[in-house]
């Protein structure tokens, strides 16, 4: 199923249902319950309007989103974590974007499409879900056909995602942490590891292991991203373990080398340094340890 076939009447009843949760807000896990209809706003600072920082064909993704023409990337303004050591504190923490109203979002959507994209790449949505579905609504009447990639922190609310389904495409959550309390500590979301884990089941039965066309790109289903933390701080032995027994083997998983101590970083010793060689060969191993047979890059 693709939002396609839901248009016009069910995906109409979803975008009803959405936009009811921000009356008092659940759309995502930290159930701040705050009336953004009115106004108000919770943890994440997002407000009735969807922000948005930038957007355009982007050539820094996976290989299986980008292709030859790029991943239509929307990045959202605001986030529903609030890492310490986020890399783009600018947009997630300080609100750097603009608000668009869902008739500009869908537009954008389609702009994106007529560029020649290979999708449309919602970075950071979570707190977004009633506004995308919104210009979603509008974007499909206009002719929006392409896959939609959710790209995710992982922490993500089960009731809104079960409105997501047949509506997302390609789910692509982080797993930073595999262990409740790191991290709450270095992201500010209590329960990160198990919630991540309640919504990554949840994806993966909505859209199953990740299929790509005859020319290698991406057309529905799971990827997961996992960075590897200095002094295994992400748990990454934890979160591969999850991975393998209970979601599948199959999973394609992109283990991440990138990380680099930006934003706060410097106010914890112990995340203040890049990871080392060893620590991420020590991440590649236990991911083959543990049967993984999709390893991005590997």
């Amino acid at each position: 199923m693709s939002y396609r076939d839901l248009f016009p009447d069910k995906l109409a009843v979803r975008v009803v249902k959405a936009v009811n949760l921000l009356a008092d807000c659940t759309v995502c896990a930290h159930d701040c319950r705050v009336n953004r209809l009115q106004g108000e706003k919770g943890f994440c600072q997002a407000g009735r309007l969807a922000m948005v920082s930038s957007w355009g064909p982007h050539f820094g993704e996976e290989d299986v989103l980008v292709g030859r023409n790029g991943s239509g990337t929307i990045f959202f303004t605001h986030c529903n974590l609030a890492c310490r050591f986020c890399q783009n504190c600018d947009i997630s923490q300080d609100g750097e974007g603009s608000e668009v109203t869902a008739r500009e979002l869908a537009q954008i959507m389609l702009q994106l499409q007529s560029r020649g994209c290979h999708n449309i790449n919602l970075v950071s949505p979570s707190h977004y879900v009633p506004q995308i579905l919104e210009a979603l609504l509008i974007a499909v009447e206009k002719g929006l056909h392409i896959p939609l990639v959710y790209n995710t922190g992982g922490y993500d609310a089960l009731p809104t995602l079960q409105l997501l389904d047949g509506v997302v495409d390609i789910y692509m959550p982080d797993i930073k942490f595999g262990n409740d309390a790191l991290g709450q500590r270095y992201t500010r979301a209590p329960r990160y590891f198990t919630v991540a884990k309640q919504a990554v089941l949840e994806m993966h039965r909505q859209v199953g292991d990740l299929v790509v066309d005859e020319h290698g790109i991406a057309v529905r289903g799971l990827l997961v991203r996992h960075l590897v933390m200095p002094h295994d701080l992400a748990r990454t032995a934890e979160v591969i373990k999850f991975i393998a027994q209970e979601v599948s083997r199959n999973t394609l998983v992109n283990i991440m080398d990138q990380y680099y101590p930006a934003h706060q970083a410097h106010r914890y010793p112990e995340i203040a340094r890049r990871i080392t060689r060893e620590e991420y060969s020590r991440a590649l191993q236990l991911a083959r340890q543990y049967g993984l047979r999709r390893i991005y890059g590997a």
